[in-house]
């Protein structure tokens, strides 16, 4: 098998890690609208209310995964599949832990829906904030904006993983919290900080929206 000498280092700081048990059994039920209940909880004190690890921990977890994938897949692009999976299975799952923490009941629409995830979704379960840009027309079509992203801290790729997402995982995280409220989405990444861009961008597209019973 190909090595792939994909390189970590630490950075002090705590990050929210969820993991699934069992990935690979069929996703929960789509969770139906809520009731309002009360102030939804800021980023902030969403992050400080969940347990978290290590950083350094966080990463190195991560990163051994996308090792693993890629010597035992070999092909980049069946190692960008898996990871989207992985992020869709786990994306199904937190949709419950996310709502009974932070107060959040039905949104409005995408737009609220995609400004809730980039404020309140990311900072409680990566640490950090997204930002909700570009927008079409028929508000049904965003970007997220990653300038800090905690699962590339001092990652190194070698020129072989040409091709690789390495944060694929992302992509079908937010894919699977989505269709879980009833909305089917498009993910792709359109810049990257591998490729040399200068941030994290994904181009979420709201396909389908299923009506609430």
């Amino acid at each position: 098998s190909p090595n792939w000498p994909i390189t970590h280092y630490s950075r002090p700081a705590t990050l929210r890690v969820v993991l699934s048990s069992d990935l690979s059994r069929p996703p929960p039920a789509p969770i139906s609208a809520m009731p309002p209940l009360t102030t939804p909880k800021s980023g902030d004190a969403l992050f400080a209310s969940v347990e978290r690890v290590n950083a350094e921990l966080f990463t190195l977890t991560y990163g051994a995964i996308v090792r693993q994938l890629l010597t035992d897949l070999e092909e980049v692009e069946e190692v960008n599949k898996q990871l989207d999976q992985m992020g869709y299975n786990i994306g199904t799952r937190l949709v419950d832990e996310f709502l009974a923490k932070s107060n959040v009941s039905n949104c409005a629409d995408f737009k609220e829906t995609a400004d809730t995830i980039a404020k309140l979704g990311f900072k409680m379960f990566l640490g950090v904030t997204a930002t909700v840009t570009n927008w079409d027309a028929e508000g049904t079509t965003c970007s997220f904006v990653l300038e800090d992203n905690p699962l590339v801290d001092f990652v190194e790729l070698p020129d072989t993983c040409q091709g690789l997402q390495y944060c694929n995982v992302l992509s079908g995280v937010i894919r699977g919290a989505l269709e879980m409220v009833s909305m089917k989405t498009e993910v792709t990444w359109v810049r990257d900080m591998f490729r040399g861009d200068d941030a994290y961008e994904m181009r979420v597209k709201l396909t389908k929206q299923v009506p609430e019973e």
